[in-house]
């Protein structure tokens, strides 16, 4: 069995020319600071979803401005793409938003909480425990 699928290896070179042609290429203001985070190609080579995040923003309405313009600037890519690497049929390609990075710092965030009101629990009780006598028995 071969060590990396052809499937895995033209998404890997795709996510790198995108990412070149999204930062150099695409004039479009309302596109953010892009970065990809993961492509993946169907295994006929026909789709590539192409999965995004935004640097320092959430917004919801940005999120959906910035996958419009991909979407818009779809075809040029997928054009350039066609130039720059060596396939008899060039995937189109499907953008989406990739919550991943939102949801893994949110849960980081909550950790962290849960961590600080743990350690504010037990450092209460630790101040409790030297009133006491220490000998086991209550007065």
């Amino acid at each position: 069995m071969r060590e990396f699928k052809r499937t895995d290896r033209v998404a890997d070179q795709l996510q790198k020319e995108l990412a070149v042609l999204i930062q150099r290429e695409v004039k479009d203001p309302r596109l953010g600071m892009v970065t990809l985070s993961g492509v993946s190609v169907s295994r006929d080579l026909g789709y590539a979803d192409v999965y995004f995040t935004l640097l320092g923003e959430q917004d919801p309405a940005r999120v959906k401005e910035n996958l419009q313009a991909l979407k818009r600037a779809g075809g040029f890519l997928r054009s350039q793409v066609a130039r720059r690497i060596k396939l008899r049929h060039v995937p189109e390609l499907r953008f989406h938003y990739d919550e991943s990075v939102v949801r893994g710092q949110h849960l980081s965030s909550l950790i962290d909480e849960a961590v600080q009101t743990d350690r504010e629990r037990n450092a209460g009780q630790e101040g409790e425990g030297d009133d006491e006598s220490g000998n086991g028995e209550r007065s």
